[in-house]
């Protein structure tokens, strides 16, 4: 790797300038994408602000696997902040400093990547571009049997991505998968693949699929000396030649005399990876010791064993939740330029508001049932708007603007004799089109429709 003042130097021999100015570039600087901090008052121990959510639980892992009867898979799922010093946030929520992440880290056994449920959908079809370059339309299955995705795991956690992002009310059209280029995967990313939407900022990633490998494990395994393998139980025993740490009982006894036996044991509890530059760190008694190879061996010994260790691999789906919150709306942004008229389609299980509920006018009994019609509503766990303001058309059209997929209008019929007593009308926000229904009755319709079933079938 370059130092600062030999990339200064290059740029100058080969008259490297501003692509833009055309001036001469400054001083190089190294520059950390973590914010730094110190941690506790007047400490000079450094820290710093998580750049992901993930490492919270590989740190965890021990804890998260036990949890899990000590079986893979596992998965986990933490929501949370993280933090990156960008050099130039801009494009609104798309690029910040502080933004939300909410990271799925799923640990497999790195000779089995499979997925029970991968037949559901392997014949489903996703809009891919690998490294290749060239946009293609493939069904799951074929993608994998390929070679262009990876492992079945992996891949069926891109479709599943997918599936979330639908029904969050991304359109299928200007969703799609790009590989990572191979300058561009992590050196640890066995496999990655990007979710991203078209924006009017271009095409822009929302969500990282990555086949991480063992690295993360591996790593905090390294520099902790703690065990984060899992047991890979054999269907039947084998008898297997294998590597351990045999005590050197004859150096141990004369130094450490009633200590001997219990270093003894501590040191054959380690496996020889545990070995760092000849020596072997073990704790007896809440101390740390070291121990040079005068006081260790590694033989081989012929065991009978009913099962391995491995490190897992862990599958990161990584979603950046603030791109996917923008996405969403400039997805379910509608603007009629004819009649000047805006109206926010987002689906019904994200609108934040599901029904707006209007009596025609605020007096003669229509306030009243509409009052109660909301308040039922709210009862029933369903979030609404109660709004008595300014013409029905205008009512409406606020619902529109913020995404309300129902609105109910108590109105004159609702309370005449005649075949309509007791209805009220619901209009659907998209089609625009209006029913009578039983006032007693818009609780269970409006839970019907959240469930997904359509105004038309009521």
């Amino acid at each position: 790797m370059l130092s600062p003042a030999q990339l200064e130097d290059l740029f100058e021999k080969n008259e490297v300038r501003c692509p833009e100015c055309k001036g001469r570039l400054g001083k190089v600087e190294e520059f950390n994408l973590m914010f730094k901090t110190s941690i506790g008052p007047g400490s000079s121990r450094i820290g710093y602000l998580r750049p992901e959510t993930a490492q919270g639980i590989f740190v965890n892992y021990l804890n998260l696997y036990r949890y899990n009867r000590e079986k893979l898979p596992l998965g986990v799922i933490q929501t949370g902040r993280a933090y990156r010093n960008e050099i130039a946030p801009r494009q609104g929520m798309i690029r910040m400093r502080e933004f939300n992440q909410m990271e799925v880290e799923l640990f497999v056994d790195p000779d089995n990547k499979d997925w029970e449920r991968f037949p559901d959908i392997e014949n489903e079809t996703m809009k891919l571009i690998p490294q290749d370059g060239k946009e293609i339309m493939i069904t799951v299955g074929d993608a994998v049997r390929n070679g262009i995705i990876a492992n079945r795991v992996l891949a069926y956690f891109v479709y599943t991505t997918k599936q979330l992002m639908m029904s969050l009310g991304l359109d299928p059209e200007k969703l799609r998968f790009r590989q990572h280029l191979s300058d561009e995967m992590a050196h640890y990313a066995m496999d990655c693949w990007d979710a991203e939407a078209l924006l009017s900022y271009g095409w822009t990633e929302i969500t990282g699929i990555a086949d991480r490998g063992c690295w993360d494990l591996s790593r905090h395994a390294e520099f902790s000396s703690v065990d984060l393998t899992h047991f890979r139980r054999f269907d039947e025993p084998r008898e297997i030649d294998m590597d351990m740490v045999k005590a050197r009982h004859k150096a141990l006894g004369p130094k450490f005399k009633g200590r001997a036996k219990a270093i003894g044991e501590a040191i054959e509890s380690k496996l020889p990876g545990n070995i760092r530059d000849g020596l072997l760190t073990v704790t007896v008694d809440g101390e740390e010791m070291q121990f040079g190879e005068e006081f260790f061996d590694v033989v081989r010994v012929k065991e009978k064993v009913s099962g391995e260790r491995v490190v897992p691999h862990v599958i990161e789906p990584s979603h950046g939740l603030d791109r996917i919150f923008y996405s969403i709306l400039e997805h379910a942004y509608s603007y009629d330029k004819k009649d000047d008229y805006v109206t926010l389609r987002l689906r019904p299980n994200v609108a934040p508001i599901k029904a707006g509920v209007f009596p025609l006018m605020d007096k003669d009994g229509l306030d009243v049932i509409a009052r109660t019609i909301y308040e039922k509503l709210q009862t029933g766990g369903i979030e609404s708007y109660y709004d008595t303001s300014g013409a029905i058309g205008r009512r409406y059209a606020r619902m529109d603007e913020i995404g309300t997929p129902w609105c109910i209008t108590v109105d004159y019929e609702s309370i005449e004799e005649g075949a309509n007593k007791g209805t009220v009308t619901i209009r659907d926000r998209d089609t625009r089109e209006q029913k009578r229904i039983r006032a007693d009755q818009v609780t269970e319709v409006i839970s019907k429709l959240l469930s997904g079933t359509g105004i038309g079938a009521l």
